[in-house]
């Protein structure tokens, strides 16, 4: 199933929203770690200019990929990280290069592996 994936706040958890099926547009599951294909990072702009100017967070940003239940492998894997007061997309944490896609994504504990 194709889903929109957010780190939630309040709950300290991943949520996922449903993007096709009865369920489209609706949160189906929050959950600490789930693994993801053909993963597109999204950040809408609309909204981070929104958190720039009022300097308060929303949901603007996450990974958009079909939803599978696998292995959750992070061993050689690159994580990905992003804030939106310091880059304008998502990025890989360790030298600052953007992400737009990735085969497979693993959302671990309010991380993001590749």
């Amino acid at each position: 199933m194709k889903v929109f994936v957010y780190f939630n706040l309040r709950k300290k958890l991943f949520s996922a929203k449903a993007l096709e099926g009865s369920c489209k547009g609706k949160v189906i599951a929050h959950r600490r770690r789930l693994s993801l294909r053909n993963a597109c990072f999204k950040v809408s702009e609309a909204g981070r200019q929104r958190v720039l100017r009022e300097r308060r967070k929303n949901v603007h940003a996450g990974v958009v990929g079909e939803w599978f239940d696998g292995l959750i492998l992070v061993e050689n894997r690159t994580e990905v990280t992003y804030n939106p007061y310091k880059y304008e997309t998502f990025v890989l944490k360790f030298n600052e290069h953007p992400i737009t896609s990735a085969s497979t994504a693993y959302l671990i504990d309010k991380k993001i592996f590749v």
